[in-house]
């Protein structure tokens, strides 16, 4: 259990980051992220924000806290991902990814400096460098190569970062990478090189790309191994509830991930007993709350029978209830984990719970 401090407010970890991609977590309010469900920061993407809006309509807003009326910390991603998922449209060379925009084929390019200065313009509490992010799989010359770009990337971005000033009068951190696709000397080499370039925290990346889970659990483990425990570790798109627990087991700090509001548009809700598909025949005749123990309006306001029927009616309340109620769940899973690591007893806990948390019904 630790904590990270911005000037826009404390983050306690381990710690979920809801992901508002576009400046809007998909279906929830800024004012219901922060009561119930109470986000202590969420994530947006450089990338997908530089092509729409632009950073000038950002600017004039006074920052991505202003434009979206948030007022607690953001971290921003700095689009090395959606740079890998562009692979047709995108090359990448020494100085930076050259790559055409997926909303009307433009052509730009993201070099380590000029990621720097978006996410300057974002004004985000926590931006990340420029990465290239391997496909799994890769063999080991293409990860080796691509580690050590992704190296002198960092360099460069860590210089530009500390030439250059915030615009809006807070505290920006930056927070390195580590790569090295899923061979172990080379994570090894990647975290000690991204723990000697003294960023404010370090995250895990090129995982929870197609790998099988045993792999992600091990390579994690590989870098916090040799991560600085005093820095924040970030593990970058993970996962599942069960997989947020591992994790945590192997000394994860942060983490993001689309999964809960991705899957609640889908109608699966998670649950203290397992996932839920709220979808299945099986609740049209279920005139009662799903837990009404549990602290969420779907939980404890809704009948079970009305939200299958607004998810199988496509209606954008049920998609709402259901992101909503994720998010809660996910939140809640991490201030349970805090407080049993604070009473020692999150080693005895935790593997039933991912027992229970990976179960259905």
């Amino acid at each position: 259990m630790g904590s990270l401090t911005t000037d826009h407010g404390v983050i306690e970890t381990p710690i979920f980051m809801p992901v508002g991609t576009l400046g809007t977590v998909k279906g929830v309010s800024q004012d219901r992220l922060k009561d119930p469900i109470f986000a202590q920061i969420i994530l947006g993407n450089t990338y997908h924000l530089y092509l729409r809006p632009g950073t000038e309509v950002i600017q004039d807003s006074g920052g991505l806290h202003g434009f979206m009326n948030w007022d607690r910390p953001i971290l921003t991603d700095s689009g090395g991902y959606q740079i890998f998922s562009l692979s047709d449209i995108r090359t990448l060379d020494e100085e930076g990814a050259h790559f055409k925009s997926h909303l009307d084929g433009s052509k730009h390019l993201f070099t380590p400096e000029n990621v720097v200065d978006i996410q300057r313009i974002l004004g985000s509490d926590i931006m990340m460098i420029l990465d290239e992010c391997p496909p799994y799989p890769s063999d080991y010359a293409y990860a080796k190569n691509s580690m050590e770009l992704t190296h002198r990337w960092a360099k460069r971005g860590r210089k530009q970062f500390l030439e250059t000033q915030t615009l809006y009068g807070h505290r920006q951190f930056q927070f390195g990478i580590v790569q090295g696709g899923t061979y172990k000397d080379l994570r090894i080499a990647s975290a000690e090189f991204m723990a000697e370039q003294n960023f404010e925290g370090i995250a895990i990346g090129g995982l929870s790309v197609g790998e099988p889970i045993p792999l992600l659990y091990e390579m994690t483990e590989v870098n916090t191994d040799v991560l600085p425990k005093e820095k924040a570790r970030y593990l970058m798109g993970v996962g599942t509830p069960a997989n947020l627990l591992e994790s945590i087991a192997r000394g994860v700090d942060m983490f993001d991930c689309v999964m809960p509001t991705r899957n609640a548009r889908n109608g699966t809700i998670f649950t203290r007993e397992g996932k839920v598909n709220l979808r299945n025949s099986k609740w049209k005749n279920h005139h009662a709350p799903l837990d009404p123990d549990f602290p969420s309006d779907l939980c404890q306001k809704y009948q079970m029978s009305y939200v299958h029927h607004l998810l199988k009616s496509n209606e954008l309340f049920g998609m709402t209830l259901a992101s909503e109620h994720n998010l809660q769940f996910y939140l809640w899973l991490m201030k349970e984990v805090r407080e049993h690591i604070k009473n020692d007893t999150f080693a005895s806990w935790y593997p039933h719970m991912v027992t229970q948390l990976e179960s259905k019904f």
